[in-house]
This record gives structure tokens, C-alpha cells and sequence, in this order.
């Protein structure tokens, strides 16, 4: 045998893996099960024939009571028993004399006393060499013609060992052969019940981070092992989705800081190219534009990290929302649109004040960027489920009903000439919806009365912190 097949035979026999744990565990249990049902069955087969010699016994002690002739005497010998040939019998007068005795036992003196007021005879000395070891005896007090007299039955038997042989041999070869047949049975039910478990780990071991579009096989079944395969395979779809995502992340980002430093660069190059005639003051405030804005992806892309990993909104508290949209509108640039304003006073939600401000900064932003002409920002409190409501409406050219779930999407540009015209990176909606998110909330657009884009957003009402329910954000 070489040392590479006696490698496989320890690797499938090992008792680390499953099927050799549940095969022995089964086998022992077996075992333990099967003893202990043979030992209850060899109780109950001496009791059950130790019961029937003793009324064998007691029916031949009531055959010998009923024996005597009118006068009282005994039949020498006494009669044979009826139902047990072998059986012996004497009958003891009141002093221990015997009266009469079986054909077997004429002559012999008293070979079992029966005391007084007791109902189990004692063995006599002079049933040594006569009366055999293995035993069954009987005794019983009865007034036969006035005079006292013991009855003492008793049958030789070979029970206890003829009961032990048969055990012995189902002990020796019943049991060892049962539980091989029960070993290999379990032993094939549990290598074919886990010959899917080792495809999928086969499977899932050939899956790498490069290439997650592999599934495992799924059996088919409904059970545990094709609930597993199925969860499984959930779970690789949602990896390729995070990678993908990751992937296009990562491009995007890449695209996106490469093009502020590449206008930086190109501005200085040809400057030192032709520094006596180049126009350093414009070159320098192009390269403080493109450096502002290269500090505003960046700062994006660390809030959006922060978002992922949940490290958004951890210190909560109070925030007037009347007083947060007014304090945003006073620090915007006047926009070229008007904006109107309708919140009412007092009216608060629970969360963290500086991102809740980044949060409807960049909404009202991108609204301001497609409206027309008017900018409208409403809120009310929905006391069912204890939830603000804001709506942020714009008469612009409105947001189509297949890209309303798509815009909240990172890097995402509906009109791509007007975004990089603006320097938006398309990350302002994807922020917003993180600090949502963190907040416990909910962000949906949907169409204004105008036909313009509209965004609701459900924020938890002061007070409801420690609500674990997201609150909702339905558009109408």
C-alpha cells in the first residue's frame, strides 16, 4: 500500500470529519441501545419463566393436597406431576418427618424445611448430591385430616444457563453483525446526505475575489443542505454586487481626482514653460478653483467611507429644522432662482446636526441647479408614526421615473455636460442617502406638481432616537 493510498484511507476514515463523527456516534448509541434492550429482554425472560415453573409447582403442591385417601395417608410414592415430569415432591409432617415422597426422593430424609409462618423452604444438608444446584422450589402450610403437614415441590431446571447461552450468542454474533450492517448503513446515509455539502465546498473553494460570478450547485431539496446552497449563492450574487460596485467605485473616484489635478498640472506646466509671459495670477486662481474642488471630492468621498462604515450620525440630538433650512438658505450664494420656504416653528427632528445640514444642503444644491425659476421646501410632522416629513419640489426638467431609484447611485450623472460644467462629482443624492440611512430614515423621489423633480425625506420626530423602525418616505 503506498503511503499516498493509506493518506486517502486515513483522510476519508478520520474521525475529525463529519461522517466519521456521526458514524461512530451513531454506532455507539447503537450499541449502548441495543445492550441495554438485551438486558431487559433477558430479565424478562427469566422472570417470565421462573414465573411459569412456580405455577407449574404451585399446581402440583395443590395436586399432591388433593392426593391423600379418606383416611388421610399419602399415596407411596406420590403421584407424578401432571404438568412438569421432572418434578419432585415431598410432604413433611409438623416435626419435619417426611410422610411421603416422589419415586425419586423415597427414602431420603427431608432435603427442604419449611419453618413456620414462612413460605420459602430452606435447603437441608441432605440435599446434597441429590437435589441439583440449579433449582426451582415451592412450599406451602395445609391441615390435611386434621394433622399439619408441609408440601414442598421443586424442579430441577436449566433456565438461568439455557437463557445465558442464547444471550451469549446474541451478545457474541448478533450484535457485532448488527452493528456493522447499522455502521455501513449510516455510514452511506450521511456520505450521501454531505455529497452536496462537498460540491459546494469544492465550488466555493475555486470562487476568488477576482471572479465571483461562480454559484454553487443547489441539490434541489428542500432541506437544511439546499436552504444552505441557496443562502450561499444569495451571498455570492450580493459579493459580485459589492465588488462591481467597489470596482466602479474605485474607477469613478479615480476619474474624478485625476481631473482637478490634471488641470492643476497642465496650468503650472505651461507656465513654467513660458514663465516670463505666462499669467500666473489666473493660473493660481484656476488651480485654488480646481484645488477647492478637489477638496470637496475628497472630503465626499471620506463621508461617504464613514457611511459605509457605520460611523455617520453618533452624537443625536434636537435640531429645529425651520432654523437648519434657514441657516442653510442664508449662507448659499444668492441662487438664480427663487426659493420659498414653508416650515413651521418649533417643528424638530432627532439627528446630528452638521450632517443633517450636509443632508438638505445638497439636495436643495442640486434642486437649485435644474429648477427654472422656483425652488420649494415644505415640512410637516406625520404624528401616526412620529415621523417628519420634507419635501424639497423644483419646476426644472423633472427626474424620469426608471432613473429615480438609479440617481442616488454614486458618481451617477443624469446629464453629464451640465454636471461637469457645474464641478459636481455626482456624489451629492448618494451622501444625502447615506446620512438617511444613518439617521434611520428614508429618501424617494418622485414627480412635483410642476412636473419638476421631487424629494421626500422621512427623518425620525425629536424624541423617537431610540426607535429601531426606519421611518418612511412615500412619495405621493
Amino acid at each position: 500500500m503506498t503511503a499516498t493510498t493509506a493518506s486517502g484511507i486515513w483522510h476519508r476514515f478520520r474521525p475529525g470529519s463529519v461522517r466519521s463523527r456521526v458514524t461512530i456516534v451513531a454506532g455507539l448509541a447503537l450499541t449502548m441501545a441495543v445492550t441495554l434492550g438485551l438486558g431487559v429482554m433477558y430479565l424478562l425472560q427469566v422472570n417470565a419463566a421462573r414465573r411459569t415453573i412456580e405455577s407449574q409447582l404451585r399446581t402440583y403442591a395443590t395436586q399432591i393436597e388433593q392426593s391423600p385417601a379418606p383416611g388421610g395417608a399419602f399415596p407411596r410414592p406420590l403421584p407424578v406431576s401432571g404438568l412438569d415430569p421432572a418434578a419432585q415432591a415431598q410432604v413433611l409432617a409438623a416435626d419435619g418427618s417426611v410422610l411421603a415422597a416422589t419415586r425419586t426422593l423415597a427414602g431420603l430424609p427431608a432435603v427442604y424445611a419449611l419453618p413456620a409462618g414462612s413460605t420459602t423452604p430452606v435447603r437441608q444438608k441432605a440435599a446434597d448430591g441429590v437435589v441439583p444446584g440449579e433449582v426451582l422450589v415451592y412450599g406451602e402450610h395445609v391441615t390435611i385430616g386434621g394433622r399439619p403437614v408441609s408440601i414442598i415441590t421443586g424442579s430441577a431446571t436449566s433456565l438461568r444457563s439455557q437463557v445465558n447461552e442464547t444471550f451469549a450468542r446474541l451478545l457474541l454474533i448478533g450484535l457485532p453483525t448488527l452493528l456493522l450492517l447499522a455502521c455501513a448503513t449510516v455510514w452511506l446515509v450521511v456520505g450521501r446526505a454531505l455529497r452536496p455539502v462537498e460540491r459546494i465546498r469544492h465550488t466555493v473553494t475555486a470562487i476568488t475575489a477576482a471572479d465571483l460570478t461562480q454559484r454553487v450547485p443547489e441539490p434541489g431539496t428542500d432541506d437544511e443542505i439546499g436552504h444552505l446552497a441557496q443562502t450561499m449563492n444569495a451571498m455570492l450574487a450580493r459579493l459580485e454586487d459589492a465588488a462591481a460596485r467597489q470596482r466602479r467605485f474605485v474607477a469613478d473616484a479615480s476619474h474624478e481626482l485625476r481631473s482637478p489635478l490634471t488641470a492643476i498640472r497642465t496650468g503650472l506646466e505651461v507656465g513654467l514653460a513660458h514663465p516670463d509671459r505666462a499669467p500666473w495670477p489666473a493660473i493660481a486662481d484656476r488651480a485654488v478653483r480646481q484645488a477647492t474642488r478637489l477638496e470637496d471630492l475628497i472630503s465626499e468621498l471620506l463621508l461617504l467611507a464613514r457611511s459605509d462604515a457605520g460611523r455617520t450620525a453618533a452624537r443625536r440630538r434636537r435640531v429645529d429644522l425651520a432654523a437648519l433650512i434657514a441657516e442653510i438658505r442664508a449662507t448659499t450664494p444668492t441662487p438664480p432662482v427663487a426659493v420659498e420656504i414653508d416650515i413651521p416653528e418649533g417643528l424638530a427632528v432627532t439627528g446630528s446636526p452638521a450632517e443633517l445640514s450636509r443632508l438638505f444642503r445638497n439636495i436643495l444644491d442640486n434642486a437649485i441647479r435644474h429648477a427654472h425659476s422656483l425652488v420649494q421646501v415644505s415640512a410637516c410632522e406625520l404624528r401616526a408614526d412620529r415621523t417628519v416629513r420634507v419635501e424639497i419640489a423644483d419646476d426644472g426638467p423633472g427626474i424620469p421615473a426608471e432613473e429615480r431609484e438609479r440617481v442616488f447611485d454614486r458618481f451617477v450623472r443624469l446629464d453629464a455636460s451640465r454636471e461637469q460644467h457645474s464641478g459636481s462629482a455626482g456624489l451629492g443624492l448618494a451622501i444625502a442617502k447615506a446620512i438617511v440611512g444613518a439617521h434611520r430614515g428614508a429618501i424617494a423621489v418622485a414627480e412635483a406638481d410642476g412636473g419638476g423633480a421631487l424629494v421626500v425625506v422621512g427623518l425620525p420626530a425629536f424624541g423617537e432616537a431610540g426607535v429601531d423602525q426606519r421611518t418612511t418616505a412615500e412619495a405621493p
